[in-house]
């Protein structure tokens, strides 16, 4: 049988890694497990690795993995869905300049190359948004995945005169961004972790919702010989506090572990039924249940948060980052400043950089762009978004100039996938207010109201504002499938040019 071109180039390039695989010597271990991680996939297997992308990439069709991230109920899934809907129906979006100049031809779902990845529920999602009474989709729980092929047709002369189609394999990775507040677990010991969660939860702010854990804590015997029900008990406890802390956007940097709230295929298994304890006084039995908690913990680290940057976070080229920045904001200035630990926690996860073929033999693949964006954009009048994305600019300066640094292209805006509101004009005593129409659920016809006004500053933001929208959840605006330009947003369109504009050019 005779072998295609591409069949000979990738055989080709499989004999040339593995000629050049005796000379890949692996990275020195560095000090802390964090460093460990984030050097993977340098060293043997990510030199070949990148030689191998590196050598079949002229004889395969190019990919894109965009990941996209953010923590609970920031709107992960409902920017997926906005996304490849707006791409498979050819709608216009004025400021994605491959779109506004009819340069995307057609654009098809295609099974995704991760087989051991769910897929992402696109389908399922557009239908609810699209249906009679529509509603907004389940938020992430688990790491999923969706390709979606692009073709185009290029601006480049040189591009055109190019035989065959033009294409692009857009992969999708949605996944919990608790899942990234993990990372400081892996330089941190069991009794380390737990020293500061317990401490943590004794604060005035948190004291009461994590007191019926704090006093099971107080009855375990923890040399008591192992029992699977103390296990479940106290597990069960401590992830009821966390939820109770996540609802009140509380401590959100130390939601620990992520899978605690998002299990995904892991619900139930010893690997999440464990708890922080209080250091132990006198000697402790090898088989006791203090010793077998610290050894899940261990395993924890071991089977479920290192698979998952090796396996997936660190394959990825570019990523979004969504942030709910009122939503903390309206609960107040100690949540706003938790929030800005925990973007600096998940950000000091990524691996920024370019991507030149040579960087990619040598040190594996950099995530090469990043958005930032702040959601619920349309909770406010037009006119304060530039606000919004410039305060969350400031939130975020130390990691993105990192970003920048390391050589990776960073942008930061105030988004709203799919907006569920609209401008409104109100006048009081005399004076005119812009103000927001929606529909809220309960309420046969869309109610008008008046957002106030987005503090100055970000100082001015985390001493928390006065906004009856700030938690305001509106409903998905109805019959948004006869709109004749596509699901409504507010800035995915520049959104999707700063992340695929150049890779359709």
């Amino acid at each position: 049988m005779l072998s295609t071109p591409l069949q000979k180039g990738r055989s080709l390039a499989t004999n040339l890694c593995a000629s050049f695989a005796f000379m890949a010597l692996p990275t020195a271990p560095s000090a802390s497990s964090a460093s460990l991680l984030q050097s993977s996939s340098a060293g043997l297997s990510g030199l070949v690795t990148g030689l191998r992308d590196h050598l079949t990439a002229p004889f395969s069709e190019p990919s894109l993995r965009l990941g996209v991230t953010g923590l609970s109920r920031s709107g992960k899934t409902v920017f997926i869905t906005a996304l490849v809907h707006n791409i498979l129906t050819g709608r216009r979006l004025p400021l994605f300049r491959p779109s506004a100049d009819a340069r995307i031809l057609a654009a098809v779902l295609r099974p995704q190359p991760n087989l051991d990845l769910p897929r992402f529920a696109y389908e399922a999602n557009i239908d609810g948004l699209l249906g009679p009474q529509p509603v907004w989709p389940e938020s992430t729980w688990r790491l999923s995945q969706l390709r979606l092929a692009i073709s185009y047709r290029p601006n480049s002369l040189i591009k055109r005169a190019l035989p065959g189609p033009h294409l692009l394999n857009l992969d999708l990775i949605d996944y919990p961004g608790e899942w990234l507040l993990d990372l400081p677990l892996l330089s941190m010991s069991f009794e380390d972790w737990s020293d500061q969660v317990i401490e943590a939860a004794k604060q005035p702010a948190r004291a009461a919702l994590a007191q019926p854990w704090l006093d099971a804590l107080g009855r375990l015997d923890l040399n008591a010989e192992q029992d699977e029900r103390a296990f479940i008990e106290v597990a069960q406890l401590y992830s009821s506090y966390l939820r109770a802390c996540r609802a009140k956007n509380l401590l959100i940097s130390q939601l620990q572990p992520g899978r605690f709230l998002m299990p995904g295929d892991l619900e139930g298994s010893p690997s999440l039924t464990f708890s922080p304890l209080p250091r132990p006084r006198g000697n402790l039995k090898k088989a006791g249940f203090f010793a077998a908690c610290a050894q899940r913990y261990e395993a924890y680290k071991k089977f479920v948060v290192r698979p998952f940057f090796q396996d997936h976070f660190s394959k990825l080229d570019r990523q979004i980052v969504l942030t709910d920045l009122l939503g903390a904001a309206a609960s107040g200035p100690e949540a706003v400043a938790d929030l800005q630990t925990a973007m600096t926690t998940v950000l000091q996860a990524f691996r920024p950089g370019g991507n030149s073929w040579l960087s990619q033999l040598m040190r594996g693949r950099r995530i090469e762009k990043i958005l930032f964006a702040s959601t619920k954009a349309d909770h406010l009048p037009r006119g304060q978004h530039p606000r919004l994305a410039g305060m969350l600019e400031e939130l975020a300066f130390e990691p993105a100039n990192n970003a920048r640094f390391k050589g990776a292209d960073v942008a930061f805006q105030a988004l709203s996938a799919i907006r569920s509101t609209r401008q409104a004009r109100l006048r009081e005593a005399g004076q005119t207010y812009d103000g927001l129409t929606g529909w809220l659920q309960g309420h046969s016809q869309p109610k008008v109201f008046y957002p106030g006004e987005l503090p100055a500053t970000l100082a001015e933001l985390k001493r928390g504002i006065d906004s009856p929208l700030a938690q305001t959840r509106f409903l998905p605006p109805p019959r948004m499938d006869q709109e004749p330009q596509g699901l409504p947003h507010i800035g995915l369109d520049r959104a999707l040019d700063f992340l695929l504009g150049d890779l359709l050019s």
